[in-house]
């Protein structure tokens, strides 16, 4: 679809009715019929109960991997279900074969809880981080990058879009360095899938993670991972069940030939439907016209919040995402927050403490983040930015 129905969208959004939403980065506004999805396998765990709902609705779950695989354009033996994105990053990034002396390279807008998971590592298994800085466009630095690769570096983690600023990161020139160099590369996209059109192949990540419940519109309590399968063979999960392997004889078991070694038999297999769902939706309105149209109502909003008096936008770079942040002189971001959320106005607070690296070199303390939508309107974007201008 190359124009996307604004008013159908809506419809199948009924929320849009009686809020504005700029909240999408925190947690989308999901459709309808992803909600229906949910309702309905619920409704038949209570009817019939959870083992037979769940036969009843193998074809149903089995979806989730085709959809991911169409969304981005990967096999579906590429796929597997997590509760979140940050349970499907962290199973990956314990699961590479560090060894002591490693190197990790990552960014300086890194989330706070891929740095934790990445402070623990090097407390524990006596690997090393090294921190990439961001150009003058707010992006990492490729230069930087490609000066500190050397035999001793293992993986390359990186943030798609960080969540506190509308940066789009260079993925696919990482990704190129990264295969130059037979380096792991793990991609977080959990705020990138649903707003902006992904190709594993294009981009040459190795594994790439995600949630559910951000810009793809699906239920909460849902994630999903790509994992490239040939890496496989190099991959231990460290927690395995009678799903993720196969016990042969008493002391003998051989893992899953596929991502979903790192699944657990028992699931949540309402939000895996609707998860599927909402990835199929996505891909049917045509990931393309999906992100020319958030990138447009975040370029009408930065240029509005511009106009303001006592209003400063934060976004740095000349590819920037549907997250836009802010701050306004002499009123407090989580203050500025709830006077939004007492006219309807959803909106969130980007925290110091959740991009630490990124905001002490910024000298940034909390800001205001408004996170776009295709289902927001030019009309939504004036209403909001008529209540921050009382």
């Amino acid at each position: 679809m190359d124009n996307l129905d604004i008013n159908r969208l809506r419809l199948e959004t009924p929320a849009c009715a009686d809020l504005i939403h700029l909240n999408n980065a925190g947690a989308s506004l999901s459709p309808q019929l992803v909600t229906d999805a949910v309702f309905e396998h619920l409704l038949l765990e209570q009817r019939i109960g959870g083992y037979e709902a769940q036969t009843r609705s193998v074809e149903k779950a089995d979806n989730f991997y085709h959809a991911f695989a169409r969304l981005l354009n990967c096999n579906p033996r590429e796929i597997a279900y997590a509760e979140s994105a940050s349970r499907a990053w962290s199973l990956l990034f314990q699961a590479l074969p560090f060894e002591p002396g490693d190197r990790i390279l990552t960014c300086q807008s890194e989330y706070v809880s891929n740095y934790l998971a990445l402070m623990h590592a090097a407390r524990h298994r006596n690997i090393t981080i090294d921190v990439v800085d961001n150009d003058e466009n707010g992006q990492i630095d490729l230069q930087q990058l490609k000066r500190k690769i050397d035999g001793d570096v293992r993986l390359i983690a990186l943030t798609h879009v960080p969540s506190q600023c509308g940066t789009i990161q260079p993925v696919e020139e990482v990704g190129h360095l990264a295969r130059k160099n037979k380096i792991f590369y793990l991609l977080d996209a959990c705020q990138a899938v649903g707003q902006i059109n992904l190709d594993v192949n294009r981009i040459g990540c190795d594994m790439l993670t995600g949630t559910g419940r951000k810009f793809l519109r699906g239920p909460r309590g849902t994630g999903f991972m790509y994992v490239r399968n040939t890496i496989l063979e190099y991959l231990e999960p460290k927690v395995i069940d009678s799903h993720a392997a196969q016990w042969l004889r008493k002391d003998q078991y051989v893992y899953r030939d596929d991502a979903r070694r790192f699944e657990l038999w028992e699931t949540y297999v309402a939000g895996k439907i609707g998860l599927g769902v909402a990835a199929d939706y996505a891909h049917s309105l045509g990931m393309p016209a999906v992100q020319n149209r958030i990138q447009m109502l975040a370029t009408l909003l930065r240029d509005q919040l511009r106009a303001i008096p006592k209003i400063t936008v934060h976004d740095l770079g000349n590819s920037l995402s549907g997250i836009v942040t802010f701050s306004k002189e002499d009123e407090a971001a989580e203050k500025l927050q709830k006077r939004l959320q007492a006219e309807k106005i959803n909106s969130s607070v980007a925290r110091r403490g959740n991009a630490l690296l990124d905001f002490e070199r910024r000298q940034l303390g909390d800001i205001n983040r408004a996170s776009l939508h295709y289902y927001n309107t030019e009309e939504e974007i004036e209403r909001f930015c008529a209540v921050l201008s009382q």
